[in-house]
C-alpha cells in the first residue's frame, strides 16, 4: 500500500470513528432524557423503588442523616470506579457522560418543574410510564456501550462475567432494592415496586433485542454475481457465496449468504424479485451478530 492509500485510510477510518462517536453520544442524550422523564415526573412522585440508585438513595435518606442526592453521588462514584476497572474506559467515558446528563436533567426539572404529588390518581397508569421510559432509556444506553450508572453498571458486570442477558442481570441487580422497599414504604408500595421490577426487565430484553435485530438472508440461485455486486455496491454489505445441488434436479447452483438490517433487507428482496424471480430465499431473524459492521 502507497503513501497515499495510507493517508486515504487514516482518513476514512478517522471518519468513521468521529461519526460512529456523534451517534453514541446522540444516542445517550436520548436515552438519557427518556430516563429524567421517566423518574421526575413518574417514579419520584409515587415512591416507586423497582431498583437503581435512585431507588436506593430514597431509602437511604430515608433512615440515615444523608440526602437522597449525596448518596445518589456516592454511590453512583464507587460503581463508575468498578466499571471502569471490568469494562473498560471508553464505557466509563460514556457512562459519566450519560450519569452527568442525568442529574442536571432532573436538578434542572426539579428547580423549574417541580413534582411533588402523582400526576394522577391512577398509580397503575403511572408505573407503566416509569417502566417504559426509563427502560427504553437503558436499552438504548446499553446499545452503545453505557449505562445510565447505578445498577446497570453491576447488571454489564454480571452479563460480561456470568454470561446472563441483561434484562435478568438487572432483575438480581434490583431485586434487594425491592424487597427493602417493603420495610421502608409499605405493602402498597413494595407490590407495585414488584409489578415495575419484572416489567422493567421485559422491556429492556425486548426494546435490545429489536435495537439489535437483523436479518439472515439465504439466497439459492443460478447467478451470484449480480445478487453480490448489487449487496455490495448498492447496500454495502458483504456475502458469502457457496456452491450446492438441488437434491432432486441435482442442478448445481449457488447460496448466497448475507446479513442485513430489515431496511437493507427489503431492498435486497426488492431486487430479487425484479431480477432473479426463480432464486430460493430463506430468512432467520437474529439479534446476536458478532462481526465488522455489527458488534464490536
Amino acid at each position: 500500500m502507497g503513501i497515499k492509500q495510507k493517508i486515504l485510510h487514516i482518513r476514512e477510518n478517522t471518519s468513521v470513528f468521529k461519526g460512529r462517536t456523534i451517534h453514541d453520544f446522540a444516542m445517550i442524550t436520548l436515552g438519557s432524557f427518556l430516563t429524567v422523564i421517566g423518574a421526575h415526573f413518574f417514579k419520584f412522585p409515587n415512591n416507586f423503588s423497582f431498583g437503581g440508585v435512585t431507588g436506593l438513595s430514597v431509602m437511604i435518606g430515608y433512615v440515615s442523616t444523608l440526602s437522597p442526592g449525596q448518596a445518589n453521588v456516592i454511590i453512583n462514584v464507587f460503581l463508575l470506579l468498578v466499571g471502569f476497572v471490568t469494562l473498560g474506559k471508553s464505557f466509563g467515558l460514556k457512562t459519566i457522560y450519560a450519569t452527568i446528563v442525568i442529574s442536571v436533567g432532573l436538578s434542572l426539572l426539579d428547580i423549574f418543574y417541580p413534582v411533588i404529588t402523582p400526576l394522577t390518581g391512577e398509580p397503575f397508569l403511572e408505573l407503566l410510564y416509569a417502566v417504559a421510559l426509563p427502560g427504553i432509556g437503558a436499552a438504548i444506553l446499553f446499545q452503545v456501550n453505557s449505562s445510565g450508572g447505578g445498577t446497570d453498571i453491576i447488571a454489564l458486570i454480571l452479563k460480561k462475567y456470568f454470561s446472563i442477558n441483561i434484562g435478568n442481570a438487572l432483575l438480581v441487580a434490583d431485586c434487594f432494592i425491592v424487597i427493602a422497599s417493603y420495610f421502608v414504604f409499605g405493602v402498597e408500595t413494595f407490590l407495585l415496586s414488584t409489578m415495575g421490577m419484572f416489567t422493567k426487565s421485559l422491556v429492556v430484553d425486548n426494546y435490545v433485542y429489536r435495537l439489535n435485530l437483523s436479518k439472515v438472508y439465504n439466497v439459492v440461485c443460478d447467478d451470484p454475481e449480480p445478487v453480490c455486486k448489487f449487496i455490495q455496491k448498492t447496500i454495502h454489505r458483504g456475502a458469502t457465496i457457496s456452491e450446492c445441488e438441488g437434491a432432486f434436479t441435482h442442478q448445481k447452483r449457488y447460496n448466497v449468504m448475507t446479513v442485513l438490517k430489515p431496511h437493507q433487507g427489503n431492498l435486497l428482496q426488492k431486487y430479487l424479485d425484479k431480477t432473479a424471480p426463480n432464486s430460493f430465499i430463506t430468512i432467520t431473524n437474529t439479534s446476536e451478530i458478532i462481526g465488522k459492521g455489527f458488534h464490536r
